[in-house]
C-alpha cells in the first residue's frame, strides 16, 4: 500500500513538472534511473522512490521559481551562479521568493532526512539491484536518443513546462561539462562557411554613431496597454525606424545583450557561461562593432551610469577596442554621484554623458560611436524614484490603463526617460548643428514586473513575448530622408549593431556583409534559429580566430597545444 501511494505521487509530480507530453517518456525515465541509483545505495523500495519524487519536486519547484524572475528553465549550469556573486542581488531584489525557495527547501531538506530515517524497509537482494539499474540506464539511453537529444530541449528553454526533463536533460547535454577552462559555442557546425566580400560604403559620410541602451524598458503595447503620445514617440518616433527586438535575457544580466551588440553574437550560444562573459570572454572576440567602426577612423566612446569597478565593465570595453571609457565617478560637476546613485535618473544622467560626448568631439571631431547604458527602470517597481509632483499624470494614466501601483511607476518612469530623451536630442541638434549622427535606442531587457501585467490581463501563453523589447532608429542633422521611417523589421540584438551600419551608410567588411547575408533566415531570433548557415558562420569565426575558445592558464595565457576547437 505504502509503494502504491508513493507511486501516485511521483506520478503527480512528475506531471505537474511536465504539463506536457512532448517529453514525458524522458522524464519518467530519468525518474527511474535516480530511483535505481538510490537503489543500490539504499536497498529497498520505498525509500528510493520518495528521495526521487522528493528530488523532482526540488527541481520543478527551483525551476518554476527561475522562470518566473529570468524567462529560462533551470538546468545544472546555473547552479556555479549561486557562487557568482549573485546572492545577495536575489536577496535585494527579490526577497519574498528568496524567502520561499529557502523555507522550501528546508521542509524538502526534513522530508529526505525523514524519509532515510523512518521509511526503511528489508533490501531487494543486490542483485535484483543491479539488474534494475541496467534496465533504468538503458530505458534513459533510448528516451533521450527518441527525444532528440539536446537540441529539443534548447528549443524549448523558455516555455512553461518539461521542468524536470529540461534539467535532466541538461545533465546530459556534453555542452554542460565541457571547456570548463574555456568558451565553447552550442550551435556551430563542423564545416566553416565562407566569407562574403565586403560591402562598399553608399557614401562617403561618416556619421556619428550614438547607441543608447535603455534598462529594462520595453513597449507596453507588446501587452495590449495604451501609451500616451510622448511615450509613442520614443518608442516609435514618426521619422524614424522601429520596431521589436529580441534578446536573450528576462530580468536581469544587462551586460548580455551589451555583448550581443557589441559582437553580433547571441549570448546564448556560449551556454553556462553567458553570465560571465564580462569576465571570461575579455579578450577573445576579435571582430565586433568597435573594431569595425575604428577601421574607418571612427573613436569609441563608453558613457556608463555605473560605477568603474561594476563587474569587470573597465577591462572588457578596454579589450573589445573601446578608447575612451566613462563611468558614472569621472563625470563632473553639476553631477552627483550620490544623488544620482539614489535614483539612477535619467534626467541627471543623459545630460552628464551627452556633456562628455560633446566636450570630447569638440576636442578632436573625428566621427564617434558613443555607447550609452542606463540603469533608471531597473527593478524592483516598488521604489517610488520619479520625484514626487512629476509625471503624476502620466502614472495616474498607467494606474488608469491597468490598476497596478508597480507598473505604474515603470510607465512614470519611462515617461521621465522619454522626456529627458527628447531634451537631449533637442540640444545636441542645437549646440552641434552641423554633425550628422545616427541614434540607434533599445531595451535590453523586459523586467519581472511584466509578470503581473501578465497575471491582470490573463493573456495566452507566450513565452518569446518576455524576450521581446524595442528598437528606434532616428538620424540628428542629415538630408531628410536618409532613414526610410516607419516600422522596421523584428530584429534580434545580434543583428543590431550590422543594422545601423547598414542605415549609416558604411561599408561593412566580410564579417558584417555574411552577418547581413544571414538577416532574411534568422534576423528575429537569433539563437534560436535552426540555420545551418549560422551554425557555419560561427565555425568559420572560430577557425579564422575571431572568436578565441582555447582553455587558458591561470595567468591568462592559451594553454599549450590548444589549437583549433574541434
Amino acid at each position: 500500500m505504502t509503494l502504491i501511494l508513493i507511486l501516485l505521487v511521483a506520478a503527480g509530480v512528475i506531471w505537474f513538472a511536465e504539463r506536457s507530453f512532448e517529453h514525458l517518456v524522458f522524464a519518467v525515465a530519468a525518474f527511474g534511473l535516480v530511483a535505481a541509483v538510490l537503489l543500490l545505495v539504499l536497498g529497498d523500495l520505498a525509500r528510493p522512490l520518495l528521495l526521487s519524487t522528493t528530488f523532482a519536486a526540488a527541481v520543478f519547484a527551483a525551476s518554476e521559481v527561475k522562470h518566473r524572475h529570468s524567462g529560462l528553465k533551470l538546468i545544472v549550469t546555473d547552479l556555479p551562479l549561486l557562487f557568482a556573486g549573485t546572492v545577495p542581488f536575489f536577496f535585494v531584489q527579490y526577497p519574498l521568493a528568496v524567502a520561499a525557495v529557502l523555507i522550501g527547501g528546508t521542509a524538502l531538506i526534513l522530508v529526505g532526512i525523514a524519509t532515510v530515517i523512518y521509511l526503511a524497509a528489508a533490501p531487494l537482494a543486490l542483485g535484483y539491484r543491479v539488474v534494475l539499474f541496467a534496465i533504468a540506464l538503458a530505458a534513459l539511453a533510448v528516451a533521450w536518443r527518441l527525444t532528440g537529444g539536446a537540441a529539443a530541449f534548447h528549443r524549448i528553454a523558455a516555455q512553461r513546462r518539461c521542468f524536470y526533463s529540461a534539467f535532466m536533460a541538461s545533465l546530459l547535454d556534453p555542452f554542460s561539462w565541457r571547456h570548463l577552462g574555456g568558451l565553447d559555442v552550442s550551435d556551430m557546425a563542423r564545416d566553416p562557411l565562407p566569407l562574403l566580400p565586403a560591402i562598399p560604403a553608399r557614401s562617403d559620410d561618416r556619421p556619428d554613431i550614438i547607441v543608447i541602451q535603455h534598462e529594462s524598458i520595453f513597449d507596453p503595447r507588446v501587452y495590449g496597454l495604451p501609451v500616451e503620445p510622448t511615450v509613442e514617440g520614443f518608442l516609435s518616433p514618426k521619422d524614424g525606424v522601429h520596431g521589436h527586438l529580441n534578446v536573450d535575457i528576462f530580468g536581469g544580466g544587462s551586460w548580455q545583450t551589451e555583448f550581443s551588440l557589441l559582437t553580433g553574437l547571441s549570448s546564448s550560444s556560449f551556454g553556462s557561461n553567458a553570465y560571465f562573459l564580462f569576465t571570461r570572454g575579455a579578450g577573445r572576440f576579435h571582430s565586433h562593432l568597435p573594431q569595425a567602426l575604428s577601421a574607418l577612423g571612427y573613436r569609441t566612446m563608453l558613457a556608463s551610469s555605473c560605477r568603474r569597478n561594476f563587474l569587470n565593465y573597465e577591462t572588457f570595453y578596454r579589450a573589445i577596442g573601446v578608447e575612451d571609457r566613462v563611468f558614472s565617478d569621472d563625470y563632473p560637476a553639476p553631477f552627483e554621484l550620490d544623488r544620482f546613485e539614489s535614483t539612477n535618473s535619467d534626467a541627471m544622467f543623459l545630460p552628464a554623458a551627452f556633456d562628455a560626448y560633446v566636450d570630447s568631439v569638440t576636442r578632436d571631431p573625428s566621427p564617434r560611436f558613443l555607447y550609452v547604458l542606463t540603469n533608471f527602470n531597473h527593478g524592483p517597481h516598488s521604489r517610488r524614484l520619479v520625484e514626487p509632483g512629476c509625471f503624476e499624470s502620466e502614472r495616474a494614466f498607467a494606474a488608469a490603463s491597468l490598476g497596478d501601483a508597480e507598473y505604474a511607476e515603470y510607465y512614470a518612469r519611462l515617461a521621465e526617460t522619454a522626456a529627458s530623451w527628447a531634451k537631449v536630442k533637442s540640444d545636441l541638434s542645437n549646440r552641434l548643428p552641423r554633425r550628422p549622427m545616427l541614434v540607434v535606442r533599445y531595451g535590453d531587457h523586459q523586467p519581472v514586473m511584466v509578470r503581473r501585467i501578465e497575471a491582470k490581463r490573463t493573456l495566452p501563453i507566450d513565452s518569446g513575448r518576455l524576450f521581446r523589447t524595442f528598437y528606434a532608429m532616428e538620424m540628428l542633422n542629415a538630408a531628410p530622408g536618409h532613414l526610410r521611417a516607419g516600422p522596421g523589421p523584428d530584429l534580434d540584438i545580434a543583428f543590431l549593431g550590422t543594422v545601423a551600419l547598414q542605415q549609416a551608410g558604411l561599408p561593412l567588411d566580410q564579417v558584417f556583409a555574411t552577418r547581413a547575408s544571414l538577416l532574411a533566415e534568422c534576423g528575429a531570433s537569433y539563437f534560436t534559429s535552426t540555420s545551418e548557415r549560422k551554425r557555419r558562420f560561427h565555425r568559420t569565426l572560430v577557425e579564422h580566430g575571431l572568436i578565441d575558445l582555447a582553455p587558458r592558464s591561470a595567468a591568462g595565457a592559451r594553454l599549450p597545444g590548444s589549437g583549433r576547437h574541434a
